[in-house]
């Protein structure tokens, strides 16, 4: 009987966790749709190497309360810099020509990356219901700055 509470409470517990984790998604499915349901889309614009990219993942993005509001409020876009995935946004595709596959370490830098003006990595960008860019946000943020600076501005 002990047995069975106990795994029953490992199932539940590993549901809630599942839960309350971000549904990522591309450029691409997150403007498909907002033109099914308009809402603002929240990108994470990370690379392989970079340290502070795998912090914002481990801590902020697996905190349940930032998972809840960013998957409540936003589609959640994560997006390789240094990928080779091609993104059309307004009527403009974008690729990663000088990429370079099994390249370890820094790879070419994606077009939509230039088009954005990315300035660091991590940065989270935050769209609006219609695509245009409100706000990028440069560095590592803690699970509570995050979740504050989401709140008061969007």
């Amino acid at each position: 009987m002990k047995k069975i509470l106990l795994a029953l409470f490992i199932g539940l517990g590993t549901m809630a966790v599942q839960a309350q984790e971000i549904k990522w998604m591309t450029m691409d499915e997150a403007l498909a749709a907002q033109k099914k349901k308009a809402k603002p889309i929240f990108m994470d614009v990370y690379t392989d190497w970079c340290g502070p990219c795998k912090m914002l993942d481990k801590n902020t993005f697996s905190d349940p309360a930032v998972a809840k509001y960013i998957s409540d409020n936003f589609y959640a876009v994560k997006f390789n810099a240094e990928g080779k995935g091609d993104i059309n946004f307004k009527g403009k595709k974008y690729s990663n020509p000088g990429f370079v596959e099994g390249r370890k370490g820094r790879n070419a830098q994606h077009e939509f990356a230039s088009f954005l003006q990315v300035q660091g990595y991590p940065s989270m960008i935050v769209f609006n219901a219609k695509g245009a860019i409100l706000n990028t946000l440069v560095g590592y943020y803690t699970p509570e700055l995050l979740l504050d600076t989401l709140k008061k501005n969007y």
